[in-house]
């Protein structure tokens, strides 16, 4: 078996260049995961693409799967010869199967028995064989939203096919896909090589390409746009401010790129940076160039899909096609100013929001009395929380974010600014929004947090109260980003409110909800149910989570603390041991048909170890209560941890359940008391699987 490397391309017209890399590394995959189903051996799988081409490299792929060896078992012993030792019907049915005389049968020692048997060697496919129908496959299994016929052909794809290679090592792999027969010619640059070129070997290909003016390599050719971004903005001793996604956009939309920088004019600088920015981000696909202290420079760079010999003449069309998308922002940004926000709050009476839950002027109402209850506990300024609230949504239908939506938020602050508005109120119509991702920053002002906060509060209620609560796959609303966003901000922000009462406002806000009954639990539940992943996104176990989640606690903030507590409790020496003497208790307790007894009468205490551990229980009680009522959890389980000697003595020198019913619901109670000491962080019996 001799092993050579892979490469098959299909060359397209111009793929989606946002889908480009989604494309390419779900074809590599596919034909990895049927090589190794097929148990095909092979070396690393790389995923290359350009706007035309898929193509996936295989290094040392096996020219055939390797041999086996095949054990057929057949009938027992005692079934396969009679009394005279002479073969049955079935031993020479199972020879006859098997190709073979009875005697040219092997025998199979088990710890059942004896069987016959028959050992072969099974020959290994050639993979030249496997591989068409392997390829073909994983193509159809691309995710392609939406594919396309084209001239005739019945043939459905993405884009329309051009050509395929298939080569392994020198040889063509002769196959027909998607309408194409497989050869050796790949094409170059549609424009600096615009030619076919022969492959005389799989692994000449990267090079080929890199001579006819193709980078094909996405990772290299991702940084080679980087660099030389980079020095085209250090020429005029700026800073190229690369967004990572438009990065991977623009490398989905070039071949061979060539970074150049262009400008505009000045006066276009008064229209606020992020209108100029998002401009020429979405329609363009620019990269915004900013000074040392990050004001936005008269200055971009494209990264073209050719070398010109006058570079200038693709800048000057690049400058020609900026200035009216700038203009319009411009246009934009002084026509929504007439206007002044207030006055648009009227508009949102006739724009819906959800078709039962009203419009974005009912929202707003109901933002602004959660916000102010929230504000009252944050001891800020309810008024600006209700004058956000009423304003909050306003910027909606201004022009700049009909036509830039990502600019909700963003545009309301300056208009606000604009129209003197006071700075927590234009500050809150921003924060709102945060965070807008993960990672992103969070509101800052008491006023933002409020509306941040009243916003996502009245989403979750109302979606969830007229039935349409998050699956595994649909989430229209984006509730569980809302829910993110609100744990992240009470968490980060170090807000001790309580979940459950700014819940059960929020539903009172809603007029009508036809599923009203348990809501504030049932989304209240989902909520916190959001901080399992959280955990284990920080590398904490699930036990962690799930022994603070049954303590029923509905102040984020504080189940963050009582998580971090427990899990700098598990690495005390005495944690296992006091967390199984507490499944003992659980169980212990579980079973018992009254209710627990609840009062320790020291009178009835006689054995030295329950008095030994109801005195160290007394003494945790007074030093814990203060740690427990500032939240500092973590201090309560240190001192908690000194009970494990105690607890270890009682239960190898006393009976819990004595003869006489006084003594053993005393101790009952002890236990019961032991165990309360510890439900005050969490039930850390969970620990213990």
């Amino acid at each position: 078996m001799s092993a050579q490397d892979f490469l098959v391309e299909l060359g397209c017209e111009e793929l989606p260049p946002t889908a480009l890399m989604k494309l390419a590394n779900a074809f590599a995959k596919g034909l990895a995961d049927a090589l190794d189903k097929a148990e095909i051996p092979h070396g690393e799988v790389k995923a290359l693409a350009t706007p035309r081409r898929l193509a996936v490299s295989i290094a040392a792929l096996a020219d055939k799967q390797p041999d086996r060896e095949v054990e057929r078992r057949g009938p027992a012993l005692q079934a396969a010869f009679d009394g005279d030792g002479n073969p049955t019907k079935a031993a020479e049915g199972f020879a006859r199967s098997c190709g073979v005389t009875v005697d040219q049968l092997s025998q199979l020692e088990t710890d059942k028995g004896t069987w016959l048997a028959f050992n072969t060697t099974e020959q290994g496919i050639e993979t030249a064989s496997l591989l068409p129908e392997m390829i073909d496959k994983a193509l159809h299994a691309l995710p392609v939203p939406k594919r396309m016929r084209w001239g005739a052909s019945r043939v459905e794809f993405s884009r329309p096919v051009h050509w395929l290679v298939m080569l392994h090592g020198d040889q063509v792999i002769p196959a027909d896909i998607l309408g194409l027969s497989a050869g050796r010619t790949t094409r170059g640059h549609r424009f600096h090589a615009n030619h076919t070129i022969e492959l005389a070997h799989a692994n000449d290909y990267i090079a080929a390409l890199q001579e006819a003016c193709v980078m094909v390599e996405p990772a290299a050719r991702r940084e080679s746009i980087r660099d030389q971004v980079k020095v085209e903005a250090a020429k005029v001793g700026a800073t190229a401010v690369i967004d990572e996604d438009l990065l991977e956009e623009v490398n989905g939309l070039v071949e061979w790129p060539v970074a150049l920088m262009g400008t505009f004019e000045e006066r276009f600088l008064e229209v606020p940076a992020e209108c100029l920015i998002s401009s020429m981000k979405a329609n363009q696909k620019y990269f915004h160039l900013v000074d040392n202290e990050g004001r936005l420079l008269p200055r971009f760079i494209t990264v073209s899909n050719i070398a010109s010999r006058d570079p200038q003449q693709v800048i000057a069309g690049n400058e020609k096609v900026i200035r009216p998308r700038l203009a319009d922002a411009a246009f934009f940004f002084e026509t929504d100013r007439k206007t002044p926000l207030i006055d648009r709050a009227q508009s949102l009476e006739s724009v819906v929001f959800q078709q039962q839950l009203g419009t974005l002027a009912d929202k707003s109402r109901r933002i602004g009395e959660l916000a102010a209850h929230i504000a009252r506990q944050l001891n800020s300024d309810e008024e600006a929380a209700r004058r956000a609230a009423t304003l909050c949504k306003c910027d909606l239908v201004t022009e700049m974010v009909l036509e830039f939506p990502e600019l909700q938020g963003i545009m309301g602050e300056h208009y606000a600014r604009h129209d003197g508005e006071a700075e927590a109120v234009a500050q809150a119509l921003n924060e709102q929004y945060m965070p807008r991702h993960a990672g992103d920053e969070l509101p800052q002002t008491p006023t933002g947090i409020a509306i941040a906060l009243a916003d996502r509060l009245d989403t979750l209620t109302g979606i969830f109260g007229i039935g349409q609560r998050p699956t595994g796959v649909k989430d229209p609303f984006a509730l569980r980003r809302a829910t993110l966003g609100v744990l992240n901000i009470m968490v980060h922000q170090k807000l001790d409110l309580d979940l459950h009462e700014l819940l059960t406002l929020s539903a009172q806000q809603h007029a009508d909800l036809p599923q009203r009954d348990g809501l504030v639990e049932t989304v209240l539940e989902y909520m916190l149910d959001r901080f399992r992943a959280w955990y284990q996104a920080e590398g904490l176990d699930t036990t962690l989570f799930l022994a603070v989640r049954a303590r029923n606690v509905t102040r984020p903030l504080d189940f963050d603390r009582r998580v971090h507590a427990v899990a700098a409790f598990t690495q005390l020496p005495e944690a296992a041991a006091l967390a199984a003497a507490n499944k003992r208790v659980s169980n212990i307790l579980a079973k018992l048909d009254g209710p627990t007894p609840s009062t320790v009468d020291k009178t009835l205490l006689s054995d030295p170890a329950e008095i030994q551990l109801a005195t160290a229980i007394e003494a945790r009680q007074a030093e814990v209560a203060p740690l427990f009522a500032a939240g500092e959890y973590a201090q309560a389980l240190n001192a908690l941890a000194s009970l494990r000697p105690a607890v270890d003595d009682f239960f190898e020198a006393v009976m819990v359940m004595a003869d006489d019913p006084k003594v053993r619901d005393n101790r009952l109670a002890l236990l019961a008391s032991l165990q309360a000491l510890f439900l005050g962080v969490a039930d850390i019996a969970l620990l213990q699987q």
